[in-house]
């Protein structure tokens, strides 16, 4: 059990859930071109997936953080900061160049929701980046539903029962207490429900 758990929080783990909302977007959008998918995508998986991975590597070394977890919270702050200047990127340098609505908006509820638990953390608590990033999932899956008028009720359903897969993890990895888990997910599904009015 305690291996399947942790598989669980390594497979949706955080790192993956800007390429996974990407992914969802083009997957779902009735009317997004190819030159769209093959200008985000590609950027958008470089600097959330392999950029962060190389800087984890090299904070490792430097012994400024000891798991890919960031179990303090003083190994957090860096993990964070870098994600905050990798979405400040996107939103910047990538989105704009194959302007897409839904998806920037996707990526501004992640660098607030980011922002937001910076804050906490400098405040010394502690939130499950896990379960924000679960919850910012959720909610842009809703709001796609909405938009796009289609029924992904099922996508929605299995997202909510990973959601609580992924906080039975966290909690039985003893890696979280419950108002961590619940401050993370609401963290993550408010700053998307924010933005709906943008896009929606």
């Amino acid at each position: 059990m305690r291996l399947f758990l942790r598989l669980i929080s390594y497979i949706f783990h955080p790192l993956f859930v800007p390429i996974g909302g990407t992914l969802a977007y083009f997957a779902l959008a009735p009317y997004s071109s190819l030159e769209q998918q093959s200008g985000n995508i590609l950027p958008i998986f470089i600097l959330t997936v392999i950029i962060p991975i190389i800087f984890f590597l090299i904070l490792k070394n430097l012994r400024l953080i000891t798991s890919i977890f960031a179990p303090s919270i003083k190994e957090r702050k860096y993990p964070l900061l870098i994600s905050i200047g990798l979405y400040l990127m996107i939103l910047y340098k990538v989105i704009p160049q194959n302007y897409i609505n839904e998806l920037y908006f996707f990526f501004v509820g992640l660098l607030t929701a980011s922002i937001a638990i910076l804050v906490l953390l400098f405040l010394k608590f502690k939130t499950s980046i896990h379960l924000l990033g679960m919850g910012s999932l959720l909610l842009f899956f809703i709001g796609l539903s909405i938009h796009f008028e289609i029924n992904i009720t099922l996508a929605i359903g299995t997202i909510t029962l990973l959601s609580g897969l992924v906080a039975t993890s966290r909690l039985y990895l003893k890696a979280h207490t419950i108002p961590e888990l619940l401050i993370g997910f609401i963290v993550g599904a408010f700053s998307q429900l924010l933005l709906f009015k943008f896009w929606l």
